[in-house]
């Protein structure tokens, strides 16, 4: 199977586009806007979740699930004195490393537009060695807005989101910028969707949420969608960089979308794994295999609610992940899409999967 040309464009849309966890309303636009013409019927939920249907010829069904959230902030207190300017103190929603926040761009969206701020970082001569040395915590993170307090108390109120300003770029073999965890895979699968016609099998594309506070949209879906066969798509660690040893890679940027044996969340079913290595065998499609010691997907939220349903997963290898600067290569990307595509192609309700 040739593998298409990543089309980066769409892409970097998904990527700078906002939707931190519980709010993935302007992803969700995006989504139900691409399954308008690659899928039978399209549902959302209560929750926020997307489901485009592509009729098989059998009753057997397959999800296939990528989330839409990205980790970012909501606002807890817009902080100053009256004679002075604002600051805006955030909240997590999802797992930060506050040390990367330090002079980031950010978004504040508001109901009544977008304002744009920084996380100011002091100059290092005017620090001593404590502060220098110390770890932050996100409740240390201020945001210059550059507006009065005043102002600032009238734009800005608690609850309001906040996503990372970054773009998304093209790095010699690879792409780079915010949340490619996990637009991404969302992007494979749309990709895949548009490219299946005739699947024999029902295939539900879930467009998820919620999975970066706690799988959640997933495993509202196991119950609500009740496949017969979860394929979830996330990324996963690369830590092919200095500093890390050969065995503490995970994956290898360039070296092929990734089949997931396990993480912390899940162990994959291991009939599944090898079907998913046969398929990309028989098509000449680059793959290694996903040990991942710590960290969850949206396997384990369909594996936890669906019931003793068989799951796998297909990862693709990032660098960086949690940062603004995740990045990954493109010839990964166009092996997860052409391995979810042979799956899809080929899964007809014949396979045995009780172990």
């Amino acid at each position: 199977m040739s593998s298409p040309t990543v089309d980066i464009d769409a892409l970097a849309t998904l990527t700078e586009t906002s939707g931190v966890p519980g709010y993935e309303d302007r992803i969700r636009d995006l989504v139900v806007d691409r399954f308008a013409d690659s899928v039978d019927r399209v549902r959302t939920d209560a929750m926020g979740n997307v489901v485009g249907t592509l009729e098989g010829d059998t009753d057997y069904s397959v999800a296939v699930a990528a989330h839409m959230d990205e980790i970012g902030f909501m606002v807890r207190h817009v902080a100053g004195s009256e004679d002075g300017f604002g600051f805006v103190e955030l909240d997590a929603l999802g797992g930060w490393d506050a040390r990367v926040l330090k002079a980031q761009r950010v978004t504040i969206h508001t109901d009544d537009g977008d304002v744009p701020g920084v996380i100011g970082s002091p100059p290092p001569h005017t620090q001593d060695d404590d502060e220098r040395e110390k770890t932050p915590d996100v409740e240390d993170v201020a945001v210059d807005i550059g507006l009065p307090y005043e102002e600032a108390t009238d734009r800005i109120s608690p609850g309001d989101l906040v996503t990372m300003e970054q773009t998304t770029e093209r790095v010699g073999e690879t792409v780079t910028g915010k949340a490619l965890d996990d637009r991404v895979c969302l992007f494979a699968m749309l990709e895949a969707a548009d490219r299946l016609t005739e699947p024999d099998a029902t295939i539900h594309f879930c467009a998820t949420v919620q999975e970066e506070v706690g799988l959640r949209g997933a495993q509202a879906l196991g119950v609500d969608v009740d496949p017969d066969l979860a394929i979830a798509l996330d990324v996963t660690v690369a830590n092919d960089v200095p500093g890390f040893d050969d065995g503490a890679h995970v994956t290898d940027l360039g070296a092929g979308t990734a089949i997931k044996l396990k993480d912390s969340s899940v162990i994959t079913n291991p009939k599944v794994n090898r079907r998913l290595q046969s398929v990309a065998d028989a098509a000449e499609i680059a793959y290694q295999l996903e040990i991942l010691p710590a960290g969850g997907t949206d396997t384990g939220g369909f594996q936890n609610s669906a019931g003793a349903k068989p799951v796998g997963a297909i990862s693709i290898p990032t660098r960086y992940l949690h940062t603004p600067t995740e990045t990954a290569h493109v010839d990964d990307i166009a092996a997860t899409i052409d391995l979810l595509e042979a799956f899809l192609e080929s899964e007809d309700g014949e396979h045995e999967y009780t172990l």
